[in-house]
């Protein structure tokens, strides 16, 4: 787990200072009227950094090696199986579609990891994709992709 901690750390530390000093390099820290569109980003990024630099130095500390942050057996199953049908749905995405590729991916995520029965797994599936497309297609205005099939 420590070394799970170090790497983390240091990479999260790392994209912490990246994150502020783009926000200062793309962005006006001040303006006329107070803070300006940097001031957030920036001193969010500066607590990323102070609360990565903790994790970094802690791990870096400490002597007891850990769990194995990898887990093993069934675990180690689920999580290859959420990337796979989460690689799936993005490689497949252009060609299904947003519709049918949300569904089709909670569907297999429903059924396989969770078991859940038929009748439940389907009607979940269906609605949240639906909700999903109707919230981004109307509500926020953003499109997406459509499938060879036309939806």
């Amino acid at each position: 787990m420590r070394n799970a901690d170090r790497i983390a750390g240091a990479a999260l530390l790392a994209f912490a200072v990246a994150f502020s000093a783009g926000a200062l390099k793309y962005y006006t820290y001040s303006g006329p009227g107070g803070p300006g569109s940097a001031f957030l980003p920036f001193w969010l990024g500066v607590i990323m950094a102070v609360l990565a630099g903790a994790l970094l130095v802690g791990a870096l500390r400490s002597r007891d090696p850990g769990p194995d942050w990898l887990p093993r057996g069934e675990g180690l199953r689920r999580i290859a199986l959420v990337l796979g049908v989460t690689f799936a749905f993005v490689a497949l995405l252009k060609f299904i579609g947003m519709i049918l590729g949300t569904a089709l991916f909670l569907a297999v995520l429903m059924r396989v990891l969770d078991r859940n029965p038929w009748p439940l797994t389907p009607s979940v599936a269906a609605a949240t994709s639906g909700l999903t497309h109707l919230t981004s297609t109307y509500r926020l205005r953003v499109p997406s992709p459509v499938s060879v099939f036309g939806f």
